[in-house]
């Protein structure tokens, strides 16, 4: 489970660009890695200044699945602020986005272990409901 966190400065951001920027979470990552849609979330919180990096109005935390490349991770990292500095209206180096890798066991979809990347075909046959 793909797991973007999304802080962003307290009355910056209204429902229609977190949706935006939810949508293009989604994009991103599935078209870096080939991860199904149903494996990516977003969670956004409104945060004061203080609670952010200086010279910042959003933080983006996502933690991956352990095996991207460096090339796929410096992709999701470069998208994504450029992305959500789009849809707040704001320039990309006021936007921070860091990736984290967390083994595959470490995540779980509807309660199962997801599988590792490249091996998510079989995974959603197995199951399919």
């Amino acid at each position: 489970m793909p797991l973007y966190r999304c802080a962003i400065r307290e009355g910056l951001s209204n429902e229609s660009q977190r949706e935006q920027i939810a949508k293009e979470v989604v994009r991103i990552h599935c078209g870096v890695t080939g991860a199904p849609p149903s494996f990516v979330h977003a969670f956004f919180q409104e945060r004061p200044s203080s609670q952010l990096p200086e010279g910042q109005v959003a933080f983006v935390l996502g933690t991956i699945r352990w095996g991207r490349t460096d090339e796929q991770k410096a992709e999701i990292v470069s998208e994504l602020r450029r992305s959500v500095a789009s849809a707040l209206g704001r320039a990309d180096g006021e936007v921070g986005v860091v990736t984290v890798d967390i083994p595959s066991k470490w995540n779980m979809e509807g309660g199962s272990l997801l599988p590792e990347p490249g091996e998510e075909a079989a995974w959603l046959e197995a199951h399919r409901s």
